[in-house]
């Protein structure tokens, strides 16, 4: 594109219309591409925050914490954090499905709300998602004389 100008002589005189010039690549650095943030990531996010909170004695049902048990005494094996926590992520928004066992003698209510809240805010701190509904699943109650569900200790190592 160019710019029309009027010389003194009333002659016209086509020149270039000047140019902006803007940093190389054009915008803000930060906003430079993409980032994805895997499922399991915001699992182990949620997993973390929901065993911080006070009355929460675990994550799973029964049936996985048996198998979580067992994977956890093989060799090489770790705890899994995501045990009991299913997360979907989208580009900019989460939904959180968790499975919480809760000590005798708490509210469950109070426990719950409170494990929402720590989770919510562990998320979108964290992974800068905003968190639209945590879904929390009560599967179990630990009473005090209740020992944990773990196999028996192998006889021979």
């Amino acid at each position: 594109m160019t710019d029309m100008t009027t010389t003194p002589a009333g002659e016209n005189e086509r020149q270039p219309a000047s140019r902006k010039v803007t940093g190389r690549g054009g915008g803000d650095a930060a906003t430079r591409g993409r980032t994805t943030i895997a499922d399991g990531v915001v699992e182990k996010i949620a997993g973390m925050a929901a065993r911080d909170v006070v009355g929460v004695h675990a994550l799973g049902s029964g049936l996985a914490r048996t198998f979580g048990a067992v994977r956890d005494r093989v060799p090489g094996g770790s705890k899994s954090v995501t045990r009991g926590v299913k997360a979907e992520v989208g580009e900019v928004q989460a939904a959180l499905d968790l499975e919480i066992v809760v000590e005798y003698g708490e509210a469950i209510s109070e426990v719950a709300r409170s494990v929402r809240e720590n989770v919510v805010t562990a998320v979108e701190r964290m992974a800068g998602l905003e968190v639209v509904e945590v879904n929390i699943a009560v599967s179990d109650v630990k009473l005090p004389d209740e020992e944990d569900e773990e196999p028996e200790p192998p006889r021979i190592q």
